[in-house]
């Protein structure tokens, strides 16, 4: 008799942890779902933020205008205006307090564009072929969320029309035949 006693008893205690067990997961998958909402909403606002940025970096270095664009000077731009204002010039390029791609040129080395422009560089010359706007930004440690990869899309955008990449085909990017011997020299 006190088998079937123990046995009761027994199975008792599994369903009983059985049930705290089903709680525990509800409860987790509730604060999953609520950490996945904040993660989706954190994503969409770093994307806007992304986006902003693009466009006031285009507004700033005068995309779009027909006038000669206002960040980038020829050799000697800038040179007594940007000392009387303080900005420095280095080899043609004038910074104003934002991200400058200067379109290519024989004469510049990729030192001049800003460091996440230079790892996409680097990242292109290292693989030596031509890679989607995903790939490289896994490549970089930014990981492939949807606000990562637009981000990045438009600096690679900027650097296909400014001459330091092409797109073989649409998405596809590679580094432009001279810049890649500036790099691999």
């Amino acid at each position: 008799m006190q088998a079937v006693v123990a046995m009761g008893s027994l199975l008792e205690e599994l369903a009983r942890r059985q049930a705290e067990a089903r709680q525990r997961i509800e409860e987790l998958g509730r604060h999953l779902a609520e950490v996945q909402a904040r993660l989706e909403a954190e994503e969409e606002g770093l994307s806007r933020l992304l986006i902003a940025s693009e466009v006031v970096e285009e507004i700033l270095s005068g995309q779009g205008r027909g006038a000669a664009d206002p960040v980038v000077g020829s050799e000697d731009a800038g040179s007594a205006d940007a000392g009387q204002n303080g900005l420095g010039s280095e080899a043609g390029v004038v910074r104003r307090g934002v991200v400058t791609v200067p379109p290519w040129r024989a004469d510049l080395e990729p030192s001049v564009l800003p460091r996440a422009y230079r790892d996409v560089l680097e990242v292109l010359a290292d693989t030596g072929r031509a890679m989607r706007a995903g790939k490289i930004s896994a490549a970089l440690g930014r990981g492939e969320s949807a606000a990562a990869v637009e981000g990045l899309r438009g600096k690679l955008r900027r650097l296909v029309e400014r001459g330091w990449l092409r797109q073989d085909e649409p998405g596809l990017f590679a580094l432009t035949e001279p810049v890649a011997r500036q790099i691999t020299r």
